[in-house]
């Protein structure tokens, strides 16, 4: 004799942060099994998650779901190794928690050089390194 199965407790925040990190423009369909009163409460938390600016929302992600252990080490050799201009930018993209890592850096202001090539790879390395 099969015992009913136990409703599954979810973090219905979490879930919604996970949908719209790696679905995007389909998070809100990754949501649509959920039941009505959880659906309509995922579907809250994900509409204030898009909300919020990339940068807030990789600290999100962060927070919720943890760096590398080794993210520290992995951001000082990127730093050793990238070119000047792209450490500026990657200092500029970095959390303060992770900031604190180069005390000897200051953020600078965007010049010519900081074109949305360097931005972008800046980011995905920024990426790569602490997740």
């Amino acid at each position: 004799m099969a015992l009913p199965a136990a409703p599954v407790s979810l973090c219905l925040e979490r879930l919604a942060l996970v949908a719209l990190v790696f679905g995007r423009e389909r998070a809100k369909a990754l949501l649509n099994g959920l039941r009505e009163p959880e659906a309509r409460q995922a579907e809250d938390y994900l509409a204030g998650f898009a909300a919020l600016s990339s940068a807030l929302r990789q600290a999100r992600v962060s927070v919720e779901f943890g760096v590398r252990p080794d993210a520290s080490a992995r951001l000082r050799a990127l730093m050793e190794e990238a070119p000047e201009v792209l450490r500026r930018e990657i200092f500029r993209r970095l959390p303060p928690y992770h900031r604190s890592l180069f005390p000897e850096r200051q953020v600078e202001p965007p010049d010519a050089a900081s074109t949305p090539a360097v931005c972008a790879l800046a980011e995905r390395l920024i990426r790569e390194a602490t997740r």
